[in-house]
């Protein structure tokens, strides 16, 4: 159900379309309570989520309200059906983004309901508030159709196939459909003309043909099928066509416990986390997403002018380097968690770790994929250069602490990652290098790891230097290779992990009480740390226990297989959503857990 205590929406009651350019939540009421426009980290017009109705939404729904209502995706597409399941009658209603062949186009909604049986009367109310509800929006009818206003802000117009009529500033319409009829709506910006022009089946069938289109290019035929191509088609979503960049999520200021303050904007490209994707995506054999990315991450660089600075942990999607945090004070929060933010000032944290996760996605991208130019291997020397002056030094850390630098163990494991995978690539390729400089460094990082994080009285590695703490992040001592995955000293790690940070296979990020933040509220568990920790349990040959902590994460997605950024206790989605991090994690895990469960072993081997 849509709704859960107070009258909010839940999080994981919600479907999620796009176009690659920007992205839209559907609750399970027929209701969008969620639309930045035209981009993703544009000012939303569409904000109930955040607040309540007045905060702007556009609902369509029946007048059956003893009906039960189901979501589903049409097939491997992003194409949303609603569904209202009654006595009296059922209605379907289909949402999508069409995906334009000009990736520079203006976004549009299309909205079509749908009389399946009986004669059934249908409520529309569409009320767009700009600017993140802080411009005063107006509607005026400009011939069939509604034009909303507000100063500053670029007009926006809802077409539709029945009269539409203002109340205040909202667009309405109250009408029958006999059954098998259906009525069509389009939203998006005034000026354009497919608004008023568009034609809702030639559209239906050129979404549902890109779509299909796309998943046809993925190999991937193991165990759980329909979990990961929903997954891939999620990261899909949030990758940019404008730009080749990849949002961590598609939200703003959704909290992280009930309440929070944890409330953080995710629309924007950290680098660890497209890295990430770029993983996940050549592991089902979609490689241009990966190429695009990395000519992002090249461009990034390029306009970067000193090299001390050279790469950020996270930027704009359009590669801008400024993100200020901003407190939107009149939004209420979902379900009164505040503050509301955008933008995010981590963009100006040091987090060393980034600089591991990007060579090894540019490792895996040369050999899978296309061999380094000779521009882009000057600039990975001048960035592991970097990390061979810089590796000593505390950051933030993974987890983006607000609480003061550290020296964390999972930067240091990821600077010997950067390392380790440019000699690789160096030696792969024919490259050349400063071979002895980079090998002394790799080797020292190493026994620093096993002199100074490891814990002699436990028997395990610590997450934080001269402190008896775990984090989540170490699960990827083994995922990345520092040491195998059946080492008796992970194997231990991986016993303390399980005990004090696992909960019936929800994984916490950290102790917070052992490990201060600096945020005041508690959190859910991170649901990508819980698909890490069964790809770990795999890996180390405990294959039925990884299956079925799988398959009991697999069943915390929500109905239409989607996922946010954490768990609470209950299993219920807390966090910004859907989550790249999470999406990615479960691909991963399930690929190798696939592999193993067939007995053969992964042919990725970095």
């Amino acid at each position: 159900m849509a709704e859960q205590e107070g009258g909010v929406r839940a999080i994981d009651a919600h479907g999620v379309i796009g176009d690659m350019r920007t992205c839209a939540l559907v609750a399970d009421d027929g209701c969008i309570d969620f639309l930045c426009w035209p981009d993703l980290d544009s000012p939303s017009v569409f904000t109930a989520l955040l607040d309540g109705d007045e905060a702007g939404l556009f609902s369509i729904a029946p007048e059956l309200p003893g009906a039960r209502r189901q979501q589903l995706y049409l097939p491997d597409s992003n194409v949303l059906q609603t569904r209202w399941l009654d006595e009296e009658g059922a209605v379907e209603l289909t949402d999508w983004m069409p995906v334009q062949e000009d990736k520079h186009a203006l976004p549009r909604l299309v909205r079509r309901i749908y009389a399946v049986k009986g004669a059934v009367r249908i409520y529309v109310r569409c009320a767009p508030r700009l600017d993140y509800a802080r411009a005063e929006t107006t509607a005026r009818t400009d011939g069939e159709s509604i034009v909303f206003a507000a100063q500053g802000q670029r007009s926006m117009r809802l077409a539709g196939s029945v009269p539409l009529t203002i109340e205040g500033a909202a667009a309405v319409a109250h009408f029958t459909l006999d059954e098998r009829e259906c009525a069509t709506f389009t939203f998006g910006c005034a000026e354009d003309e497919q608004v008023m022009q568009e034609d809702p089946e030639h559209c239906l069938a050129h979404a549902l043909a890109f779509w299909r289109g796309w998943c046809r290019q993925s190999h991937y035929r193991g165990r759980w099928r329909e979990q990961v191509m929903r997954s891939a088609l999620v990261l899909k979503l949030l990758v940019s066509r404008q730009y080749g960049s990849i949002a961590a999520a598609a939200t703003f200021g959704l909290p992280e416990a009930p309440g929070g303050d944890r409330n953080w904007d995710y629309r924007a490209t950290w680098i660890r986390d497209a890295s990430f994707t770029v993983y996940a995506f050549m592991r089902l054999g979609f490689k241009e997403e990966a190429h695009h990315f990395m000519h992002w991450v090249g461009d990034c660089l390029e306009r970067s002018s000193d090299i001390a600075h050279k790469l950020q942990i996270m930027y704009r999607l359009d590669g801008g380097r400024e993100l200020p945090e901003q407190e939107l004070d009149h939004l209420g929060g979902h379900g009164g968690a505040k503050p509301v933010r955008i933008g995010n000032d981590a963009f100006k944290q040091v987090q060393l770790d980034i600089y591991g996760e990007l060579m090894d996605a540019v490792y895996l991208s040369n050999k899978y994929d296309q061999a380094i130019s000779h521009r882009g291997w000057k600039t990975a020397i001048s960035l592991i250069d970097y990390v061979c002056e810089h590796w000593r030094s505390e950051d933030a850390g993974i987890w983006e602490v607000r609480s003061g630098d550290r020296h964390f163990l999972h930067s240091r494991l990821m600077c010997w990652v950067a390392v380790d995978r440019a000699i690789r690539l160096a030696q792969k390729r024919s490259l050349s290098m400063p071979y002895a400089r980079w090998l002394q460094a790799r080797e020292d990082i190493k026994e620093d790891i096993w002199t100074h994080f490891w814990n002699h009285e436990k028997g395990h590695f610590n997450a934080v230097l001269g402190q008896d703490s775990l984090d989540a992040s170490m699960l990827l001592i083994p995922l990345f290779r520092f040491v195998g995955a059946t080492d008796p000293a992970w194997l231990a790690t991986l016993d303390a992990i399980k005990e004090r940070l696992v909960c019936d296979g929800m994984v916490k990020r950290y102790d917070m009480h052992s490990t201060p933040d600096g945020m005041h509220s508690e959190e859910g568990a991170f649901t990508a740390c819980s698909f890490w920790y069964v790809e770990c349990l795999a890996r180390a040959g405990r294959t039925d226990e990884a299956h079925m902590e799988f398959e009991k994460l697999i069943r915390y997605a929500s109905p239409l297989g989607l996922f946010s950024e954490e768990l609470d206790a209950r299993g219920r989605h807390l966090g910004n959503t859907p989550q790249a991090l999470t999406h990615l994690a479960l691909i991963s895990a399930a690929y190798f857990l696939d592999r193993k469960l067939s007995g053969s072993e992964t042919h990725w081997q970095p």
